[in-house]
């Protein structure tokens, strides 16, 4: 007979197969699975369709379990992977910052200003600035959804250099129509921006470098769309509630004192 323990492993490499983009656990059951002879194989085969026809409940706790060991891998991936970058997403000079410049909480928000879960959360971003004064905010530039997306980044960054950054982005956040070069031109100039300077710096190889690196280190981090969030050692995607971020905040002071 088959024992217990090697019919549990069976039933991982079974629940491994049928979830083919989780191989880690396929491949921890391929020594058991060397081991069999084909009679044993044929047993575990039987034991399994028995099993699984008296109680299919079998086979959701597994595809929950490994689920649940798949995300706790990606976590702690994410994890290594702020700590590895801290000084790119901490501690980059040339990045605009909005909320109090030496908060004891850095937030960093990469986001498009075409994105609409971006443009939902901000004024959620914006209430927590208002409610918590000690919190600071690196902006990462992460132009993803087309020409238009690079062409108001492009802005922005050029925009920083006449000290506007903040202002700029907070219109583009309000923006409901497209970002178009025209529409950017009548948002500077009513911010008082100079316009013909904004659009020549927004040519500047310097500024395309600087677009670039915030891609790669999205890419780095895992990132997958906009927005994305990392506070402290935690990444979080989409547009979230104020209740949350102001849990992240707690979390992220918390683990500092500690």
């Amino acid at each position: 007979m088959i024992s217990p323990r090697l019919a549990a492993l069976a039933l991982a490499g079974f629940c491994a197969a049928a979830l083919p983009a989780l191989p880690s656990m396929h491949a921890m059951a391929q020594p058991a699975d060397a081991s069999l002879s084909p009679q044993q194989r044929q047993e575990v085969v039987d034991i399994l369709r028995r099993a699984l026809k008296e109680d299919p409940s079998i086979l959701r706790d597994a595809i929950a379990a490994m689920q649940a060991a798949e995300e706790n891998n990606r976590a702690n991936a994410q994890r290594s992977a702020i700590a590895a970058h801290a000084d790119a997403l901490l501690r980059n000079a040339a990045d605009a910052v909005k909320g109090n410049p030496q908060g004891d909480v850095t937030l960093v928000e990469f986001f498009d200003a075409r994105c609409g879960y971006c443009k939902i959360l901000h004024p959620t971003l914006q209430q927590l600035l208002r409610t918590d004064r000690n919190i600071r905010v690196v902006m990462k530039d992460l132009p993803i959804l087309g020409p238009n997306s690079v062409l108001a980044s492009r802005a922005l960054v050029a925009a920083q250099r006449q000290g506007k950054y903040v202002e700029f982005q907070d219109a583009l956040m309000r923006l409901r129509g497209e970002p178009t070069e025209a529409v950017l031109k009548t948002e500077a100039e009513r911010l008082g921006l100079n316009w013909a300077r904004l659009r020549q710096d927004m040519d500047d190889p310097a500024i395309e470098q600087r677009l670039q690196a915030n891609i790669a280190l999205a890419q780095a981090l895992g990132i997958q769309g906009t927005p994305a969030i990392v506070i402290g050692d935690t990444l979080v995607p989409g547009a979230v509630d104020l209740a949350t971020l102001q849990q992240l905040v707690a979390k992220a002071r918390q683990g500092q004192g500690g």
